[in-house]
């Protein structure tokens, strides 16, 4: 059966898993659920009974939860290791993805991104105060992350991590909006992380076509 990734194309959780396994270079089969949809298959609530995605199931073994699938992908399939073995560094990638899901997802995903971006590019009335309200969010949110940067080349080290990956799905939406591009270019560490990370061929693999 191997990898199977039951996911919304769209979804910034979803690319999340699908970045974490090109960077794994495994191969997997991938299932479109649209959980906004209200023909969605019934069946995929014995997958998730909240509805969300993504989900991944391998040779029977059935995860949700990104955090869950992505640290499971790194344990399963160690080479190359997404997560640092020291303790702090460990911690400082836990807490980068921890403020990118508590303060981040909301502000840069769902209102400045969703309203300044992806609702006017498909014909539809984007909110203009809902964009402001998530540019004022995003403010402290990415001025945390700048001063939780590290100074080498990727976000919580040397090497890349989860923290990368997790992030980056996530700017990448919010640097759709022009906005949003603006103040990242604000916050040097970010601005220059972003260049760098932007370019894997990860990001391309998992571009959703916006």
């Amino acid at each position: 059966m191997g990898l199977v990734l039951h996911g919304y194309q769209y979804s910034v959780y979803n690319r999340i898993a699908r970045l974490t396994l090109a960077e794994k270079e495994l191969s997997y089969e991938r299932v479109e659920v649209n959980p906004f949809d209200p023909a969605r298959p019934v069946a995929y609530l014995t997958l998730h009974p909240f509805n969300r995605v993504p989900t991944l199931v391998h040779d029977g073994f059935t995860l949700y939860e990104t955090g869950a699938i992505t640290r499971y992908l790194d344990r399963a399939f160690p080479d190359p290791a997404l997560q640092p073995t020291d303790p702090k560094a460990m911690a400082r990638m836990d807490q980068i993805i921890g403020v990118v899901d508590s303060y981040g997802y909301w502000p840069m995903v769902r209102q400045v991104f969703s309203h300044g971006y992806f609702r006017p590019r498909r014909g539809l009335e984007g909110d203009r105060t809902e964009v402001a309200r998530g540019l004022e969010a995003s403010t402290r949110v990415l001025a945390a992350l700048e001063a939780l940067a590290a100074t080498d080349t990727f976000i919580a080290g040397p090497n890349l991590s989860l923290a990368d990956l997790h992030l980056a799905a996530m700017a990448a939406y919010f640097t759709a909006a022009p906005e949003g591009a603006a103040m990242m270019r604000e916050h040097p560490r970010l601005d220059r992380w972003w260049g760098h990370v932007s370019q894997r061929a990860s990001m391309a693999e998992t571009d959703p076509g916006l």
